[in-house]
């Protein structure tokens, strides 16, 4: 029997602006890939690639017959989980330096972590969290939660 693997490869963001966007990544310091540019851009983080297509291709491809989205929050929320309580901070001002907007400032969380929201140019929402729980490896990609 074929099997779905347990993995998760790529998260694409379907971009109003692709240029924009990936300017606002590469703005982080993220290392993108050397094929980028302002019409399609993917940053390799963590064994996830993060991927930017524009928004009309990814619609016609992932969502043929279905009207593209409106701006504003999708419902989805990506995360990036740093390895200690201050880290948190430091992440959430370094996303507001290259230009992200606050959505919600980092808080300690009844689950025993700390975390808070931003949104890139485009509206898609990032929490920056720890959570004492997680562990990672030498690249960054998470390897256990809890």
């Amino acid at each position: 029997m074929e099997t779905f693997p347990p993995r998760l490869s790529v998260v694409t963001l379907g971009a109003r602006d692709v240029a924009a966007l990936r300017s606002f990544y590469r703005s982080l310091g993220w290392p993108e890939l050397p094929a980028s540019d302002d019409g399609w851009s993917a940053f390799l983080l963590g064994g996830v690639l993060l991927a930017l297509y524009p928004l009309p291709e990814l619609a016609a491809e992932a969502a043929p017959g279905v009207p593209a989205p409106a701006g504003g929050w999708s419902g989805v929320t990506l995360a990036c989980n740093v390895d200690n309580r201050e880290q948190v901070d430091v992440a959430f001002a370094a996303a507001v330096a290259a230009g992200a907007m606050v959505v919600a400032e980092p808080t300690d969380r009844s689950w025993g972590g700390r975390s808070g929201y931003i949104a890139d140019p485009e509206g898609n929402r990032w929490e920056i969290a720890w959570a004492g729980t997680a562990r990672f490896d030498e690249r960054g990609a998470l390897i256990s939660f809890g």
